[in-house]
């Protein structure tokens, strides 16, 4: 008797999904709850359960293949794939003696696949490339995501692991594989379905919104002595790490309190205007870049918007965010500056009016007092909605954050 496999339902006004990837093949064994498939949405990746313990059947939907909620998508079988496989293995165990039997179970890569080492059969489209581009064997590298799935990043360091390594003697034989022509070759990936909706979503933001950047910098000298003096205490009283971003979020409470209409958005012929604060924080995830809402902000602590920015940093690695982290947003804050870009303009996140873009800290020379100086500087960029936020308002907005970053005190630290 098989037990039927179907779309779950995915969150408010998400109608239908795209097969990222298949987890269990047909015929291996599957426990109850264990997730079998990930699909991808919107804005998330969701994870769909094993409904009972048995053998995986057949895959009805292909990878990349769309289906919409209640869709049948595979089917589980009675029986007990995990015990056929202890049996292939338990000749090579009791037969000491006989060579021939041990030199059977060579098809223990295809276990090896499914265990958190990392086999390409678990790796997502985008691993997978990571994989190819830099030349790095799957099976050596230990993965950090959800059930010890292999993320991109988790490529990516081993990459440079791997560079760093080859690099005291790879000055002069490197020239060589340059002359020699190698193959050259070309992969197609299909863009998952978040990609896609980004796309879409930029796209739409840059043909509906009147997209207008106004810039300025920041002398980032107080912060780093604050951060510096008081992180700590900070960490032992509120089990966290003091980080640059809960001094933006609460800099940019300040202005948008001040300049109402840098938190609203344009609903039609109406403004809407919000009395609470909740920002999106761009963070880096396996399938890239998501935008979780901390919500409240203006009523957090320094404390609680860190930790709030941790947890949806570590969930977003897991791939376990939810469309309801996603869902909402007033105003977004997008750190650009730690993968080293020293200056951008950022795309509003619809239909939201406005984004803040922080970039690297760099010491550059300034004047201070007649004299020129080196400070850590940084330049940061308020993209906004020409249609609802005036010149003045967002010039405004801009410099009331570099005024506070400026002249942070430890009263703002919750101390």
């Amino acid at each position: 008797m098989s037990s039927e496999v179907k779309v779950p339902t995915l969150g408010e006004s998400v109608s239908e999904a795209t097969i990222g990837q298949w987890l269990k093949q047909p015929g291996e064994a599957v426990s109850a709850d264990e997730p079998i498939a990930s699909l991808e949405t919107d804005k998330v990746a969701i994870d769909v359960m094993a409904p009972q313990a048995g053998v995986m059947g057949q895959h009805i939907a292909k990878e990349g293949e769309t289906v919409v909620v209640g869709a049948l998508i595979a089917t589980i079988e009675d029986g007990s794939g995990a015990a056929a496989t202890p049996k292939a293995v338990a000749p090579a165990s009791s037969p000491a003696p006989s060579p021939a039997p041990a030199a059977a179970p060579t098809p223990s890569p295809a276990p090896a696949a499914d265990d958190a080492s990392g086999g390409s059969s678990v790796l997502s489209p985008a691993v997978r490339r990571a994989v190819l581009e830099h030349g790095i064997d799957p099976s050596k590298v230990k993965g950090t995501g959800k059930d010890g799935r292999i993320t991109k990043d988790d490529v990516l360091a081993a990459a440079q692991a791997k560079t760093a390594q080859a690099a005291p003697t790879a000055s002069a034989p490197a020239a060589a594989p340059a002359s020699s022509g190698g193959e050259r070759r070309e992969e197609r990936v299909r863009m998952t379905r978040l990609r896609q909706t980004v796309a879409k979503r930029l796209k739409s933001a840059q043909e509906t919104a009147a997209l207008l950047t106004t810039f300025n910098d920041v002398d980032m000298s107080a912060v780093i002595e604050a951060r510096d003096k008081y992180k700590d205490v900070f960490q032992k009283k509120h089990g966290i790490k003091l980080g640059f971003m809960s001094f933006f979020s609460k800099a940019s409470v300040l202005a948008l309190k001040s300049i109402p209409s840098v938190n609203a958005q344009i609903e039609g012929d109406e403004i809407v205007y919000f009395d609470y604060i909740d920002i999106s924080i761009a963070v880096s995830a396996p399938n890239g870049l998501v935008v979780p809402v901390v919500r409240d902000v203006d009523k957090l602590s320094f404390a609680g918007i860190e930790q709030a920015i941790a947890d949806y940093g570590k969930r977003a690695k897991d791939g376990t965010l939810t469309m309801e982290d996603m869902k909402g947003g007033t105003f977004t804050i997008s750190n650009g500056g730690v993968f080293g870009g020293l200056m951008s303009t950022p795309i509003i996140n619809p239909p939201q009016s406005a984004v803040l873009g922080l970039h690297r800290i760099e010491d550059r020379p300034v004047v201070r007092n007649g004299e020129i100086v080196i400070r850590p500087m940084m330049y940061i960029a308020l993209s906004y909605d020409h249609r609802l936020i005036d010149g003045r308002e967002a010039v405004t907005a801009l410099k009331t954050i570099k005024e506070a970053i400026e002249d942070p005190t430890r009263l703002l630290i919750d101390l």
